[in-house]
């Protein structure tokens, strides 16, 4: 398959995504929103939309928000299945008629997961355990869009949906995030504002990352790989 990977800055890119998709044979074309025009949207058998650290309403001073939002209402209009991760779950759950905005509180971090009932015979999150620990670095979220149904949450938002029709995912939970990635993240912590006000440990987050990444990098292959699966089937 093709499938559109949408990249907002390139230390948030597909991470273990890409692997996934690479072994399952498929072809993964990288689109940054802010360097070029939006693609076609015909040729693409999926999209996913990766994070990054400007929000979902801050389209004045990220003026290509508005076209890329334009080139995902395209996409759920052609039925092309699409997950979104972090901002990506943002976009796409306003795109499907929620409103994202700031959560109570920023999660940044491994947090505890839990799973919605409905998400048992889901065909990306039926597999995953009722309760799992995942990394996660936002400070909005992605409300559940009309008739979209609820997957996992933390005490403070929804983690996961599916829209209605089977159409797209939305995950807040950075899954496809790797060692790398998040040591850029922490070395440059300080130009996040709400990590900053949490009093976010840098050095500590690092050491517990390297505990678990290698886990949960397992699990982040396995969750992509089951959603490109079930839109080849």
């Amino acid at each position: 398959m093709r499938v559109l990977s949408v990249v907002h800055q390139e230390d948030a890119g597909p991470g273990v995504f890409g692997e996934a998709a690479a072994a399952g044979g498929h072809e993964l074309v990288e689109w940054l929103p802010r360097d070029t025009p939006p693609p076609a949207v015909d040729g693409f058998d999926a999209a996913m939309l990766f994070g990054g650290a400007m929000n979902v309403d801050e389209e004045d001073a990220h003026p290509w928000l508005r076209p890329e939002k334009e080139l995902l209402g395209a996409l759920l209009e052609a039925g092309t299945p699409v997950l979104g991760i972090c901002l990506g779950a943002q976009l796409l759950a306003e795109a499907a008629g929620a409103s994202p905005g700031r959560a109570r509180e920023p999660e940044i971090g491994w947090f505890e997961i839990a799973l919605e009932r409905e998400a048992a015979g889901d065909p990306v999150f039926g597999l995953l355990p009722e309760r799992f620990e995942g990394f996660q670095w936002h400070s909005y979220e992605a409300p559940l869009p009309p008739g979209a149904a609820p997957l996992a949450r933390t005490p403070v938002c929804l983690q996961g949906y599916r829209l209605e029709g089977g159409g797209g995912w939305g995950i807040q939970f950075h899954a496809e995030v790797t060692r790398e990635q998040v040591g850029r993240w922490l070395d440059d912590y300080r130009s996040d504002p709400d990590a900053v006000r949490v009093g976010l440990d840098p050095d500590a987050l690092r050491a517990e990352t390297a505990r678990k990444i290698d886990r949960w990098n397992e699990t982040g292959r396995a969750l992509c790989a089951r959603f490109l699966q079930a839109v080849d089937d």
